[in-house]
């Protein structure tokens, strides 16, 4: 399996929960939040020779921020523990997986191959979402169907949720992985292993 490929099976983490920045899609749908996605994850990776993962987490923070609606997408993952966690609680855990997220995803978007993503076709989906499929385009290898579910919000239109290679949901995924560090560890031991995993990761300059 490619770095590619393995980074977007990453991708419904990637959402990395924290409070998203004005979006600039208003009315228009959710086709503009994904192109910039998208049009971000090449961009890093066609400059991704040149740069330490430091630089390329920096690079992907503030698009990641832009397109997905991150702290929606961490109550489900904590499922009922959201509502009895304190706030300071929610606020470290959002900001280690936030952190733990972009530094996976700049470790493994390290390089390019003549990648290019289109938008194949858009349907409506349960709880007023719309499901916006699009294909990973590759020279060498077969394209990668990669589906976002889109919800409106206030702040305009964002990522809930990825669906790779028309399987399970991702965010599905991650919360089962994580809810047994949850039962076993907490909220902070939850929160303390993925800044471990995120120290690992960004101290490796040589990636």
């Amino acid at each position: 399996m490619s770095k590619t490929f393995r980074a977007f099976k990453f991708l419904a983490i990637a959402v990395v929960l924290f409070p998203a920045a004005p979006a600039t899609a208003g009315s228009q749908g959710p086709d503009p939040v994904v192109r910039s996605f998208q049009a971000a994850l090449i961009e890093t990776m066609q400059q991704a020779d040149g740069l330490l993962v430091q630089k390329r987490f920096e690079t992907l923070a503030p698009r990641i921020d832009e397109s997905f609606h991150l702290s929606v997408m961490v109550q489900i993952i904590l499922g009922d523990m959201w509502e009895d966690a304190k706030r300071e609680e929610r606020e470290r855990l959002i900001a280690a997986f936030r952190r733990m997220s972009i530094s996976t995803l700049a470790t493994l978007f390290d390089g390019y191959s003549g990648e290019t993503f289109e938008i194949t076709h858009k349907r409506n989906g349960p709880q007023n979402t719309i499901l916006v499929e699009t294909q990973l385009n590759r020279i060498d290898d077969s394209p990668v169907d990669i589906a976002y579910i889109t919800k409106e919000f206030k702040i305009g239109w964002r990522i809930i949720d990825v669906i790779v290679d028309k399987g399970i949901s991702e965010i599905n995924v991650r919360r089962s992985e994580y809810r047994r560090i949850l039962v076993r560890s907490g909220i902070e031991g939850l929160t303390n292993a993925l800044n471990r995993k995120a120290d690992s990761l960004l101290a490796d300059e040589k990636k």
